[in-house]
């Protein structure tokens, strides 16, 4: 019986031994691989460290770019304002140049001309006196339009009562009569005138009837008032068969011929 448990302690025993060695090499593998680990782990982060390194210069320089970028557009911009500002300057100048150059010249001639306030004072006074002789003209033009107005329509009053006068002379009416006829009495032979001796139609004159420029009958004016007048048809005048009609145009006579009326 002691030999069995010195048989089975020993088996447990190299059993033991033999897990402890599997154990250690074990744990001398881990130790190995950790060790590796611990050194590739190194090595990545160095690597990293460089790519970082790297990529933080890049932006760097990409940042540094943008801003010279920015920088040369802002003094291109700036440049352009400085040249125009130099164009400005430079006009202005030359115009200020021409300006003091012009007034030399005006101050020269005025100098022979004496004070300029004094010449000032005598053009205003002159240009007043000048407003004042054309208001003058003016004034007398228009009097001499009025005048020579009413010289015309005198004119024309004096001719055409002269004309009034020939006619009562002559016992005509005036040449340029043109009236027609207003009414028509055909039982007592004589009709009425649309214009009296306002127009120039005198008593005891001889007129014609006008019809498509032809005489077709001639009137003994028999009374006158001023805007009508009253005459008889002359006897055998108007052709046989026909008749005289409101509106017939009346002229005077070319002469006059008073014939005895019915």
């Amino acid at each position: 019986m002691a030999n069995v448990f010195g048989i089975i302690t020993a088996i447990i025993l190299a059993l033991s031994g033999w897990i402890a060695f599997k154990n250690q090499a074990a744990y001398e593998n881990t130790l190995v691989d950790t060790e590796s680990q611990k050194t590739a782990l190194t090595e990545n982060q160095k690597k990293l460290k460089s790519k970082l390194a790297v990529l933080a210069s890049t932006l760097d320089q990409s940042e540094i770019e943008a801003e010279i970028e920015q920088l040369q557009s802002e003094e291109t911009a700036a440049q352009k304002t400085n040249d125009d500002l130099k164009a400005q300057a430079e006009a202005m100048t030359a115009k200020i140049t021409a300006n003091k150059t012009k007034l030399e010249g005006i101050r020269e001639k005025t100098e022979k001309t004496g004070d300029l306030k004094a010449l000032a004072s005598r053009i205003r006074a002159t240009s007043a006196e000048l407003e004042e002789l054309d208001q003058a003209i003016a004034g007398v033009e228009a009097k001499l339009a009025n005048l020579a107005a009413q010289n015309n329509t005198a004119e024309t009053r004096i001719g055409s009562a002269k004309t009034k006068l020939e006619s009562y002379a002559t016992g005509q009416s005036v040449a340029s009569l043109k009236t027609s006829i207003r009414s028509i009495y055909s039982d007592w032979g004589f009709v009425t005138l649309a214009s009296g001796n306002n127009a120039g139609v005198m008593a005891n004159s001889t007129l014609n009837v006008v019809r498509d420029d032809k005489v077709v009958a001639k009137l003994l004016v028999t009374a006158v008032e001023s805007k009508i007048a009253s005459a008889t048809i002359v006897p055998d005048s108007l052709a046989a068969g026909d008749t005289l009609a409101i509106g017939d145009q009346v002229v005077a006579a070319v002469k006059a011929d008073k014939p005895a009326a019915n």
